[in-house]
């Protein structure tokens, strides 16, 4: 039986080595909250909460989960007994919705967990995979040129898929430019939901540019528009910010609104739902792969463990860190050779917390108790 005797949340900031920009902001450093869990054994765990810093990718943001975390999520979690991961994301789901911050949490349980238990965290789910493909995903660039460049110097580092941001006057002329500059490259574009008509010609357009899939064309609960575009379309419709629980993929299955799904743990609250999203999609014969939040090396690193479940069949969003960050949270970067990451063999989450440089990096922190 596992007993937390503390809770510490830490907001952390980063910069940025690329400024990441969709179609209505642009970021140069991202805030993050890390949490760590300590048994009362001295065993610990870390987490992160990698919600955006405004409500335009969901209604949570850095703020709200930080205010949930500590009024709500972490009395819920300090002293509380478990003997198992799902047992503590149970307990949380009493919050409603508030996933990115009960995500936080429930990594951490799952690392203090499998640390604790002497597995790897990759093992600990489920895992199979002792390599994980790697897919880099580009936001919107000034230019087309800017565009090509980006996409040159992640082809070169071995990248096994592209993954474009589009919105309404920036998507077949960018797209169908790098489909034309790197025909054997895998490509996906990603909407965010940007468009409302599942009649587009735009879409059709893309249709016809061999893409990987197209990736939340609508709204998130706009699940009718995405089947109507499917059925008429042969490139898979991807879905994203429309799957938060598992019952919204049974719903999206039995409308036929999509054939691929994007795991996000941040997205759906940790790895407990991640998994579960991922048997029911594998048992469906739908291809999953995990899309990722810009995290911080102890997010990344839950992404890479759950990239290792059997499912995962389409390269994911678990590019090295240096991609984002000169420095990151851990000892040592999530590198990617030949766009693949290796998984770790090693209890626990597999990359160590750098303690001095979180803290170099902490803007706020709360000890409890």
């Amino acid at each position: 039986m596992i007993r937390i005797a503390r809770v510490e949340l830490r907001r952390v900031t980063l910069p940025l080595v690329h400024r990441f920009r969709t179609s209505s902001h642009a970021k140069r450093s991202l805030e993050h909250i890390l949490v760590r869990l300590e048994a009362g054994d001295g065993s610990v765990g870390w987490g992160e909460i990698a919600s955006p810093s405004g409500p335009f990718y969901s209604a949570e943001t850095v703020s709200s989960c930080w205010a949930v975390a500590r009024d709500f999520l972490t009395p819920i979690v300090l002293g509380a007994s478990w003997e198992h991961p799902s047992e503590l994301a149970a307990a949380t789901a009493k919050v409603r919705g508030n996933h990115f911050a009960r995500a936080g949490f429930d990594v951490a349980a799952w690392s203090l967990w499998s640390g604790r238990s002497g597995i790897a965290l990759s093992r600990a789910l489920g895992g199979t995979l002792p390599q994980v493909e790697a897919g880099v995903s580009l936001g919107i660039e000034p230019t087309v040129d800017d565009l090509l460049a980006q996409v040159a110097a992640r082809v070169a580092e071995g990248y096994r898929r592209v993954k474009l941001k589009i919105a309404p006057g920036w998507d077949v002329v960018p797209v169908r430019a790098v489909r034309d500059a790197f025909p054997a490259v895998p490509v996906h574009v990603d909407a965010n939901g940007a468009y409302t008509d599942p009649d587009d010609p735009v879409l059709t357009e893309l249709d016809t540019l061999g893409l990987l899939m197209i990736e939340q064309p609508f709204a998130p609960r706009d699940l009718v528009a995405h089947a109507a575009l499917q059925a008429r379309i042969g490139t898979p419709v991807c879905l994203d910010e429309s799957v938060e629980e598992v019952a919204d993929l049974v719903t999206a299955l039995r409308l036929g609104a999509g054939r691929v799904l994007n795991i996000k743990v941040s997205r759906m609250g940790g790895l407990t739902a991640a998994v579960r999203a991922h048997d029911l999609a594998r048992a469906e014969g739908m291809p999953v792969w995990c899309g990722g939040m810009h995290e911080f090396g102890i997010g990344r690193a839950a992404n890479v463990a759950l990239s290792s479940l059997p499912g995962f069949t389409m390269p994911s969003d678990v590019s090295g860190s240096d991609k984002y960050y000169a420095r990151d949270v851990t000892t040592r970067p999530i590198v990617s050779t030949g766009g693949l990451v290796e998984v770790p063999a090693t209890p626990g989450l597999g990359w160590e917390p750098d303690l001095a440089f979180i803290e170099s990096q902490t803007v706020d922190a709360l000890r409890l108790p």
